[in-house]
């Protein structure tokens, strides 16, 4: 006979191993092509001016992905991510920018407004995705499903995932990590240099 404390760990991991089923067959799903998502080079969403987006488009390269908001103390972030794209896209690295409401409703505005402020407060000229939600639940983006199987989602905005030229992510920062710390850029540096 199984003693409470045993029936309740039995019971956190049969609904552990659910949820990830879960989260695999609702990215599978969103994906509305039937193959399976094995890397984040498989996912596809939108541009922030509603136009669909293929991420297959950056297989091979190296991208940072960001969920970005305008109204955060994290966001003059935007200047760094902005030089950091520039400065390594010749090498094949892109950096990617997924807006947000998540965190403190500081990304409120809609798609131009966002597009406005990015364009006319930092110049950014790389590519910004459809605001989405990065939390587990049900409205969860599958980019923010595919990108929590990392064992990370974001805490708060400006959170950094290092995805590798095979769609595979490489590494976590969190929000207070600059675009110009050592660490972050020595872990983009390796995934540049990787075959």
């Amino acid at each position: 006979m199984l003693n409470r404390r045993t029936s309740f760990a039995y019971a956190v991991s049969f609904v552990a191993a659910v949820a990830a089923v879960l989260a695999v067959a609702s990215m599978n799903a969103a994906q509305g092509s039937g193959a399976p998502v094995s890397t984040f080079y498989d996912l596809k969403t939108s541009y922030l001016d509603g136009k669909p987006a293929d991420l297959g488009v950056f297989r091979g390269k190296v991208t940072l992905a960001v969920n970005v908001a305008s109204k955060c103390g994290f966001t003059p972030q935007y200047e760094g991510l902005e030089k950091l794209n520039r400065e390594l896209a010749p090498r094949g690295f892109a950096v990617l920018g997924f807006p947000s409401n998540d965190f403190g409703a500081q990304e409120p505005g809609t798609a131009q407004e966002i597009a406005q402020f990015c364009k006319l407060t930092y110049d950014v000229t790389f590519p910004m995705f459809s605001k989405l939600v990065t939390k587990p639940g049900k409205d969860q983006s599958p980019v923010y499903a595919f990108l929590g199987t990392s064992g990370h989602l974001p805490a708060w905005n400006f959170s950094k995932y290092v995805i590798g030229k095979d769609g595979k992510v490489l590494a976590f920062f969190p929000s207070e990590v600059t675009p110009e710390s050592p660490a972050l850029r020595g872990a983009i540096t390796k995934a540049l240099e990787a075959r």
